[in-house]
């Protein structure tokens, strides 16, 4: 028997990202240039084609997401890329592609804003990615790695995903995990049974009807239906896909919650207050949607006690009190996206300690 051995690379995280999309059989990339991303189109402008794929810089973030929109109808893998201000551009054709039931896969490298911004990391976009962002009522799958490796791997989670629940897929990165460099393993693209694309637009042929993939449903009650059909779909999904890491948590007395890079340098200041005799541990979620709503209300049973750290004045936050027990506080600490803004463990680890005698 013959054993395959993943190969070790030192690649940046964006890097990662597109050699993830082609490992897990990306056929179609639109997007358009934006600091801190564009690694990524950069990267698939030279290797996709090269598997056969197609490459497109478009003439603008709207006009991606609706090839995104065009290739997915026609049964494609297809993805594209951007940050802050590129992925507000492309909310109208993320929210018809979750109305006509398409899946696809958006990595959104967060810039700060609002408005133009600039290319400092900031993890602002959290409530745009988790509730929605454009209108009519709909959720994307949203996942969130802190590390080149997880970058990789959840990338090719994300289409999976996105095909099995016939939904867009996000993969929610800051430029502190797009930019960095770190040796990851390049995984194969993993066995996965996904289902046939039966419903891809196809022409009348004889014997064969026509399918028309649409987000326009005029019938009676249809549109009614039709939504509690895509909540369904949003019950099962986290039902059987909410993903969180903890470290340290079975006897904590204080646990910080922190996604993305963020979790990365909380996890330093945990170790920094175990060592310093105090019980913490850490609750980092992966997937921001679905929520890990059950770990939370499952640890809030025991500890009463929580701290939400983030890239901002606070978003994430809001899940964490709606999650966990009603007797349980939430403090939170944040620090808005700017120049120097990434706080160290030290820090956080200041943080920790107040919160510990601001409860004692």
């Amino acid at each position: 028997m013959t054993t395959v051995t993943a190969e070790k690379l030192f690649v940046k995280g964006n890097e990662a990202v597109a050699m993830a999309a082609i490992e897990a059989g990306c056929t179609c990339y639109f997007g358009y240039p934006i600091t801190p991303q564009s690694d990524i189109p950069e990267y698939l402008s030279r290797e996709l084609v090269k598997s056969g794929g197609e490459f497109l810089q478009a003439e603008s973030e709207i006009g991606a997401i609706n090839m995104v929109l065009g290739a997915s109808a026609a049964g494609a893998r297809a993805m594209t890329s951007s940050s802050g201000p590129g992925i507000s551009l492309k909310q109208e054709g993320i929210s018809y592609m979750a109305g006509s039931e398409l899946p696809g896969v958006i990595v959104d490298i967060m810039r700060q804003g609002p408005g133009l911004g600039g290319i400092d990391a900031s993890q602002a976009d959290y409530w745009q990615a988790t509730k929605g962002g454009g209108h009519g009522g709909y959720r994307i799958i949203v996942l969130a790695p802190n590390s080149v490796q997880e970058m990789y791997d959840l990338t090719m989670l994300a289409f999976d995903l996105s095909d099995i629940y016939r939904m867009p897929a996000m993969l929610l990165a800051d430029s502190v995990i797009g930019q960095m460099k770190e040796s990851i393993t390049a995984n194969p693209r993993p066995v996965v049974a996904l289902p046939e694309k039966e419903w891809a637009v196809r022409g009348r042929t004889e014997g064969t009807l026509q399918n028309v993939v649409k987000s326009l449903k005029l019938g009676d009650g249809e549109m009614e239906k039709h939504h509690w059909k895509m909540d369904a779909r949003y019950q099962e999904l986290a039902e059987k896909e909410s993903r969180w890491e903890e470290v340290d948590t079975a006897d904590a007395e204080l646990i910080v919650t922190a996604f993305g890079s963020t979790s990365r340098i909380a996890r330093t200041a945990v170790s920094m207050a175990r060592e310093s005799g105090l019980k913490v541990g850490l609750l980092r979620p992966i997937s921001l949607f679905p929520f890990p709503k059950k770990a939370y209300a499952s640890l809030s049973e025991r500890c009463k006690l929580f701290l939400s750290i983030e890239l901002s004045t606070g978003q994430m936050v809001d899940d964490v009190r709606l999650a966990v027990a009603r007797d349980a506080e939430v403090a939170f600490y944040g620090r808005p996206p700017g120049t120097g803004s990434l706080p160290t463990p030290e820090e956080i680890f200041e943080q920790i300690k107040k919160t510990c005698q601001a409860c004692a």
